[in-house]
């Protein structure tokens, strides 16, 4: 069963980062923040620690495996005993993966699954991190967006209305002493005046929304009459009285929304230009890099047989290996602090 082999293969993970056993008090403080190691030289990290079988462990390995551990959990093994239950637990590890590999745990398709996933994610991190970076996104690529985008930095105030439109001023003051009553008191209730008597079919069935109104950047569809007297509301809730357009048309407007003007400078948007920058570039990137990948690769697909894959949804987990689909990993990279 898949559950069996998973469960070796978690416990020859999980066998190096167990907590070894000893007479040591963990829980006593230890000092961190000391200096940093001397460098060693090449024959220094390649000198042996143990031997499991044909598999070497060396002090480099050692050093790299402790290297991974949080620095608290570094200064936990300073002594040479505290070394050797390091190094026991490095042999442990080895002598079960032999194990898990003279069983052929090895070719089992969820192991395999794995290692190819991890061999990605370094693939992946090997050739760009040095390649696409925050850094190198230049200060003039950075301005270059932000005068192609000034809409996203540089907003002007807006103001959203509904509006009961009819076409006799007469008309047009009887709504507008409803709409000033308790019919206007409540969205639902001025939405009932729109249905009851508006006479533009386009907004009334978007129950009068005007949507969000800008007098730097007016919408041809609304007279400008109206947006200056929507603009003269002061508060969310706030009711007009007639509002002539000048078109043979006549509002009254109820203001539903409110919107304060925006200005980022340069400066303030820059973090976020760059951080959106390096994440485009860096897809970019990998399409490229993987597109070249895939031109060189010879791909057969065999869309017969792929007609003939059945999908099980009755939510029964079979005695299948559980292997999700295949991806490209997450960036490693964080992307930079705004």
């Amino acid at each position: 069963m898949w559950a069996t082999r998973l469960a070796c293969i978690l416990a020859v993970c999980a066998a190096c980062d167990k907590k070894p056993e000893s007479t040591v008090d963990y829980d006593k403080p230890r000092p961190l923040g000391g200096p940093p190691a001397p460098k060693q030289s090449p024959e220094e990290l390649n000198a042996p620690l143990a031997k499991v079988d044909d598999v070497t462990i060396t002090v480099g390995q050692f050093e790299s495996r402790l290297d991974r551990q949080s620095p608290y959990i570094r200064a936990r093994y300073t002594s040479l005993e505290q070394k050797r239950e390091f190094l026991d637990a490095m042999i442990k590890f080895e002598i079960l993966a032999k194990e898990a590999q003279r069983r052929g745990y090895d070719k089992d398709p969820e192991v395999v699954m794995a290692m190819k996933q991890v061999m990605i994610q370094k693939l992946m991190k090997d050739q760009f991190d040095q390649t696409v970076t925050p850094d190198s996104i230049s200060d003039a690529d950075l301005k270059a967006y932000y005068d192609a985008n000034q809409q996203e930095y540089v907003k002007p105030e807006e103001v959203r209305v509904s509006a009961v439109i009819v076409k006799s001023k007469a008309q047009a003051e009887r709504v507008a002493a409803e709409a000033a009553g308790d019919a206007g008191k409540t969205n639902k209730g001025f939405r009932d005046l729109v249905e009851k008597y508006s006479q533009d079919p386009d907004t009334k069935l978007r129950s009068g929304d005007l949507r969000y109104l800008s007098q730097a950047t007016p919408d041809p569809s609304v007279p400008k009459p109206v947006v200056d007297a929507a603009f003269n509301l002061i508060k969310i809730g706030d009711v007009s009285g007639v509002v002539d357009a000048g078109n043979g048309s006549f509002y009254i407007l109820k203001v539903t929304g409110r919107r304060r003007a925006m200005v980022k400078t340069f400066d303030d948007a820059k973090a976020a230009i760059r951080n959106k920058l390096y994440h485009d570039r860096r897809a970019d990137a990998q399409k490229t890099f993987m597109d070249d990948l895939r031109q060189k690769a010879q791909i057969q697909v065999f869309d017969d047989n792929l007609g003939k894959v059945k999908i099980d949804l009755s939510g029964a987990s079979g005695d299948s290996h559980g292997m999700e689909l295949p991806t490209l990993p997450a960036d490693p990279t964080p992307p930079p602090t705004p």
